[in-house]
């Protein structure tokens, strides 16, 4: 089966992290068909080059889709998927690492049940390098517990998923919010009827640094995350027990120290490593 990735970068990015991002991709055991970047306004001129040189390398695999301004995640991926030419289109961002057999896992799992829309999977948190890993993000497996999931929090970690375009299309794509774009149309597919799966396996690599978790307290992530649990609720996805413990959740988040937002991580939103005869595994 022919997949295409579908990536968005902006000014911000480190040259370093986009190469090692995309080389992970060209090195899948299933290689992709076709790899769409989208530049979300102007870039420097290093990640210019970067772009450049896999274009040049790869003419057949790159398509390079340029913007004249930054529009955000959401807009930025909605311009890439009318470039992408396969139904199926694994997310991944620019500064990750996927991880080899990432896809193949995925394809296998739309070959077997061609009624899934959405197939996601674990991230494994790194800080510095890769072998660094801290932290897990677990999500459930099965379509059911995704569902039951979603009315509060997203049931797949975006840059895991490998989704048909078809079904994101049908569900108008992303909405032009600057936070929690992925959450929102998640839970519009899945409203919609579309079926989702999650692999019990890490799929990514996802880089955190110094300012993860206080990008992640922010008003601006706060607020859209309420926003979107009121619309939920207002569709009838979301009961008004679930905006109500969202929505104090995240005020409770915005107002408390950053120590305590941490350990809230630690302690209740990530599965701490733990060693395992020698082998570091992560807690179920």
């Amino acid at each position: 089966m022919k997949y295409s990735v579908l990536m968005s970068i902006y000014c911000k990015e480190k040259p370093e992290f986009l190469k090692m991002s995309v080389e992970s991709m060209l090195q899948q055991t299933v290689p992709p068909d076709q790899i769409v970047i989208v530049k979300d306004g102007k870039l420097t001129s290093e990640l210019d080059k970067v772009i450049d040189n896999y274009k040049k390398r790869y003419p057949e695999i790159f398509t390079v889709v340029s913007l004249d301004k930054n529009v955000g995640l959401g807009a930025a991926l909605n311009e890439g998927l009318k470039q992408c030419r396969n139904e199926l289109i694994a997310r991944m961002d620019t500064d990750d690492i996927s991880v080899k057999d990432r896809c193949e896992l995925q394809l296998k799992e739309f070959m077997k049940n061609n009624s899934l829309s959405i197939v996601g999977g674990i991230i494994d948190e790194f800080y510095g390098s890769p072998d660094n890993i801290i932290a897990s993000r677990v999500v459930p497996l099965k379509h059911d517990d995704i569902l039951k999931f979603s009315r509060r929090r997203n049931p797949f970690n975006h840059p895991t998923v490998m989704y048909k375009r078809s079904a994101v299309l049908e569900c108008g794509g992303y909405r032009n919010y600057r936070k929690c774009q992925d959450f929102d149309l998640f839970v519009r597919m899945l409203h919609k009827g579309y079926k989702g799966l999650n692999i019990d396996r890490s799929l990514v690599l996802f880089r955190v640094d110094k300012g993860y978790l206080k990008r992640r307290k922010s008003w601006e992530k706060c607020k859209y995350n309420i926003i979107i649990l009121y619309k939920f609720w207002r569709e009838g996805y979301s009961s008004f027990t679930d905006l109500i413990i969202v929505s104090l959740s995240q005020l409770f988040i915005l107002i408390m120290p950053l120590r305590i937002v941490k350990w809230i991580y630690e302690k209740f939103l990530r599965q701490k490593l733990k060693k395992d005869k020698g082998v570091e595994v992560y807690e179920s």
